[in-house]
């Protein structure tokens, strides 16, 4: 019967154990840091794809429409927007035709020349808009006029490249 004793007296101490209160649960606590980089960022978007200017020898042709484009940069130095011919000459479209029009006859004003035009240099990027801030945050827009004393060359349809760059300051 001793054995009964101790069943007994353990299963005692284990009905006691049941009723007792449940311990806390533990927790546990830790932190992090979020560190957001933000990057420097600028875009030159809804550039206007050709212009044309259209006119007879010796005219001065000037653009009906400004070149317009949006230049949105989160810099707050700035930014600065360049425009240059990519090849020296604008070229003929009729086979055979040994005309051509020097691109630097082409002419910008932009809000860098205050109302003045300026030729083109296919070596050298004419500044046409400077900004000592940040865009807007949807953007900036930026017109450009174009002119060109038509010079004496074959009728035809004359094109070029113009390669604009908007750089961060």
């Amino acid at each position: 019967m001793p054995d009964i004793k101790i069943a007994c007296a353990a299963f005692a101490c284990l009905a006691g154990v049941l009723h007792a209160v449940p311990a806390a649960a533990d927790t546990a606590t830790g932190n992090t840091e979020a560190i957001v980089v933000v990057t420097d960022e600028i875009t030159l978007t809804e550039l206007t794809p050709s212009f044309t200017l259209t006119g007879v020898p010796g005219a001065v042709v000037t653009t009906a429409s400004p070149v317009t484009m949006r230049v949105t940069t989160n810099n707050f130095a700035g930014y600065t927007v360049t425009v240059q011919p990519t090849t020296p000459n604008l070229l003929p479209s009729i086979a055979g035709s040994t005309d051509v029009i020097p691109a630097s006859l082409l002419e910008v004003s932009g809000p860098a020349q205050a109302g003045t035009f300026t030729a083109l240099n296919p070596g050298t990027p004419v500044v046409v808009d400077t900004k000592a801030s940040a865009s807007a945050p949807t953007g900036d827009v930026i017109a450009n006029n174009y002119r060109i004393t038509v010079p004496f060359v074959r009728p035809d349809t004359y094109t070029g490249t113009l390669n604009y760059i908007a750089t961060t300051l």
